[in-house]
C-alpha cells in the first residue's frame, strides 16, 4: 500500500463546489432524460400509428428549447434535433 496517494483535506470552498456540482449534474441529467423521452415519443408517433403527432412534436420541441436555454445542450444541437424531428413529422403528415 505504499503507492497510495495521501488524501488531501478539502477546503470549505472545494466542498461547496463539489456539492454544487453534484446537484447541477443531477438536474442536467434529469433534463437531458426528459428531452430524450419526449423526442422518442414524438418519433414513435411519427413512425407508428400517427396519433397526436403535432402535440407530441410540440412537447419535444419545447423540451429541447428549455434544455437549450438552460445551457444543458448547445444551441446548434438543439436546432439539429428540432430540424430532424420536424422533417420526419412533416413527411409523415404529408403522406396522410
Amino acid at each position: 500500500m505504499a503507492n497510495k496517494k495521501e488524501e488531501k483535506k478539502k477546503t470549505p470552498i472545494e466542498e461547496k463546489r463539489l456539492k454544487q456540482s453534484k446537484i447541477r449534474n443531477k438536474r442536467n441529467v434529469s433534463v437531458k432524460r426528459s428531452v430524450k423521452t419526449a423526442f422518442k415519443k414524438a418519433e414513435a408517433a411519427v413512425f407508428g400509428n400517427g396519433e397526436g403527432i403535432e402535440e407530441l412534436v410540440r412537447k419535444a420541441v419545447k423540451a429541447i428549447d428549455t434544455a437549450s436555454s438552460k445551457g444543458i445542450i448547445k444551441k446548434n444541437t438543439a436546432a439539429r434535433k428540432k430540424s430532424r424531428l420536424m422533417l420526419k413529422a412533416n413527411k409523415a403528415l404529408a403522406t396522410k
